[in-house]
């Protein structure tokens, strides 16, 4: 029996029917982006619960694990259930979590409560990436999920513009903003659940090239198999690669801005400035690089020039830590072309990474970007259990070439993902999906 709220699609939508249900996947992570914050709270939070910071850290530790075993879990149950089935409740079970924090009043309750929320929105959100697949054909992918990649970037300053609007209000009380999360949580999936559908099962095995032209790719007779799609070469190269890109990526969104501070004695506020023209430009970067990824319908040419660029913009940025007198416009200018480097190489990564799904088994996108959500958020625990360490034996500028180290590894990674290198060299699918099976 097909559920009442589960609308799901035998012909595949066009034009601005499949452009508004593809921006209620990208509505949907940032919203569920958006109820993982913690950050501008945290100060109030721990004094009112007389928390020490190591004891938040291990929160926030165990809550990430309980996200990554949830992301990989609800991967797996999007590609067998659907999208839709599970994202809709689960969007509205994670708004019930936002106000169950309002019942924190130890450290153990907040353990609790962040495993729960951590877990429940992990398994909701590893709907929207293959969401954006599905409606997404390959000649826009990578500026979609360029729009998807601004979910958990735009959840930050949705999460501080509330907060340093709201909170003078309440009295600076942090319980406010798990309530205004839970009443905007709630309203959002229920918008979300009246626009949004899912693809029937014939349609979601099937590789959509534009709006109307697609390649049917397997025999729907037969399960699909996990071993079609981590037998291949290619996508262990995107998983370990990816990896690799991520420490750099999260060591500054974890620590970015006390880097800056402990490396260079600039102010919070000096450091908060540097990072939002990092966040900016990287924003922006995302979405034209993405556009012009899908009209040349090149991935690898635009993976490797936005690293290469990180790699020479990160190396300048070691090296000046370890120096005095680096002026803040020096260091917004490279935070800036930071940004905008890493944004240059994540959708059209994002892009050929799907579509190297796609190409073993179109069926399997919610278990390969379950697996991207579980490295993600396992990358997240790792940076928050070693890098402090690392940092107190060494200093930051030690910790900042290691990941310049892993972020070159990344480069031979691209060589082994499908696809051309040049406009004119068009790879046919049938080729991509013989090589892989040899």
């Amino acid at each position: 029996m097909r559920l009442s709220y589960v609308r799901e699609l035998d012909e595949y939508p066009t034009g601005a029917r499949r452009m508004k249900i593809l921006a209620m996947a990208v509505l949907a992570i940032l919203i569920g982006s958006y109820e993982g914050q913690i950050a501008p709270v945290v100060p109030l939070l721990l004094k009112d619960l007389h928390m020490t910071l190591a004891a938040y850290g291990a929160v926030s530790g165990a809550a990430a694990v309980a996200g990554a075993i949830a992301s990989i879990l609800g991967g797996r149950l999007t590609d067998r259930l659907g999208r839709v089935r599970l994202l809709v409740p689960l969007m509205m079970l994670t708004a019930v979590c936002c106000f169950a924090m309002t019942l924190v009043h130890s450290s153990r309750d907040l353990l609790l409560a962040r495993i729960l929320l951590a877990f429940v929105d992990g398994v909701a959100m590893a709907s929207t990436a293959p969401l954006v697949r599905d409606f997404s054909p390959r000649l826009g992918r990578a500026q979609a999920f360029g729009f998807w990649t601004w979910g958990p970037v735009g959840a930050n300053f949705l999460a501080a513009a509330i907060a340093g609007w709201t909170l003078p209000i309440f009295n600076d009380s942090w319980r406010s903003q798990f309530v205004i999360m839970g009443c905007f949580s709630l309203v959002i999936s229920l918008v979300i659940a009246v626009n949004i559908a899912d693809l029937s099962p014939e349609l979601r095995a099937r590789i959509q090239h534009t709006e109307q032209a697609a390649t049917q790719v397997v025999d729907l007779s037969e399960p699909a198999r996990l071993r079609s799609l981590f037998a291949r070469r290619n996508i262990w190269a995107h998983v370990v690669g990816i990896s690799l890109w991520l420490v750099l990526y999260l060591t500054l969104s974890l620590f970015g801005p006390t880097m800056l501070v402990q490396s260079l004695g600039i102010s919070t506020a000096q450091a908060s400035t540097i990072m939002a023209a990092f966040w900016s430009l990287n924003l922006i970067t995302l979405i034209i690089t993405g556009r012009l990824s899908d009209r040349t319908q090149l991935r690898k040419p635009f993976s490797l020039g936005g690293t290469i660029a990180a790699v020479l913009v990160t190396a300048y940025l070691a090296v000046a830590l370890g120096q005095e007198g680096v002026s803040t416009g020096t260091l917004m200018l490279v935070g800036a072309l930071l940004g905008g480097s890493l944004g240059v190489a994540y959708a059209p990564w994002m892009a050929n990474y799907s579509e190297d799904a796609e190409d073993a088994d179109p069926r399997l996108q919610g278990t390969a970007w379950g697996l991207f959500g579980f490295l993600t958020k396992g990358i997240a625990v790792i940076g928050l259990l070693v890098i402090p360490y690392v940092v107190k034996a060494t200093n930051w500028q030690t910790w900042l070439f290691i990941a310049l180290g892993c972020l070159i590894l990344f480069i031979p990674a691209i060589v082994m993902f499908n696809g051309p290198w040049r406009r004119t060299a068009r790879t046919p699918v049938t080729v991509a999906l013989g090589e892989a099976e040899g």
